[in-house]
């Protein structure tokens, strides 16, 4: 899986592009999860990236798929079976992300999930992602969307 186009980018973001591939690899093949982790981080052309927040969101996201999945299929117009691969892993991701990893504003996350939807999805896939998570947020994130709504 090639990205679409390649500009500087930050460690962070990195790490997400690479747990994101990760999760694709994982959903394509059925790879093990142990085995992907040990191939980016033992590969020595993949630039600089966060290897710690690859490690957790990897990890994270492929052991918690089931109870991610089940956050996401409420707000899906179709079957998780029926997304591209790319959709599938980016919203993984995205949605362990707004679940899990609270000291990331949703906005960041969503963002991000955007990013990597429009390098390596399809053409409208970004869209979709964004739809998706955006409904999700409000769920996971209540005590920040709170917050929010005070200021």
């Amino acid at each position: 899986m090639e990205a679409k186009k390649t500009a500087a980018v930050s460690p962070r973001h990195r790490a997400r592009e690479l747990a994101m591939q990760g999760i694709y690899q994982w959903r394509v093949s059925g790879s093990d999860a142990h085995d992907i982790e040990k191939q980016v981080l033992e590969a020595k052309a993949l630039g600089r990236f966060d290897k710690g927040l690859f490690t957790k969101l990897l990890r994270g996201a492929l052991a918690q798929h089931a109870e991610t999945e089940a956050l996401l299929t409420p707000h899906l117009d179709r079957p998780l079976a029926d997304l591209s691969p790319v959709e599938f892993a980016v919203l993984l991701l995205g949605a362990y992300e707004l679940s899990q990893h609270i000291e990331t504003p949703y906005k960041v996350v969503i963002n991000e999930a955007v990013e990597l939807a429009k390098t390596f999805g399809g053409t409208d896939g970004h869209k979709y992602v964004n739809g998706v998570l955006d409904k999700l947020a409000p769920q996971v994130r209540a005590v920040e969307f709170a917050a929010r709504s005070k200021t």
